[in-house]
């Protein structure tokens, strides 16, 4: 199976349309692929949530729900394991794009496995600094249906 981290705003899409080609490959595709986050993903779903909330119009109860759904598919990782090395060489590709991606690249680079993000900026930060583990909605769906159809 393929290992993929999954940056925040991915899981934002998912949760504000479970029903996107990002939502149908987060929730459908367990036999494909392996998700993975970090630990500070939660932190930041929930600091966006009151938006979230308002902009899909969900409520509390259905907002936990659509939380739990999209996250139940990805393995949420504690920060320490990516080690300092990988931390090092993160915050080198985004220190002048994100620092908030330094976790998510952190892993990539733990993992050994692409970056699955839609954000333009960091993907066009991380080539200039010609970092490629990268891979874009439309990209991973093409892969998804094509596993898919086998």
């Amino acid at each position: 199976m393929t290992k993929l981290v999954v940056d925040s705003n991915i899981i934002f899409s998912a949760i504000l349309n479970v029903n996107s080609r990002i939502g149908q490959i987060l929730l459908t595709s367990d036999n494909l692929y392996n998700f993975y986050a970090p630990k500070y993903v939660r932190d930041e779903i929930w600091g966006h949530q009151t938006k979230l909330k308002k902009i899909a119009n969900l409520g509390d109860d259905k907002f936990l729900e659509v939380y739990e759904l999209i996250l139940k598919n990805i393995t949420i990782l504690d920060h320490s394991i990516a080690g300092k090395s990988n931390y090092k060489k993160a915050f080198e590709l985004c220190k002048d794009v994100d620092h908030d991606d330094i976790p998510f690249v952190a892993f990539s680079l733990y993992l050994k496995c692409k970056l699955w993000t839609g954000d333009k900026k960091l993907i066009k930060g991380l080539k200039e600094r010609h970092f490629e583990k990268i891979v874009t909605t439309n990209n991973l769906y093409v892969d998804f249906l094509n596993k898919s159809r086998k």
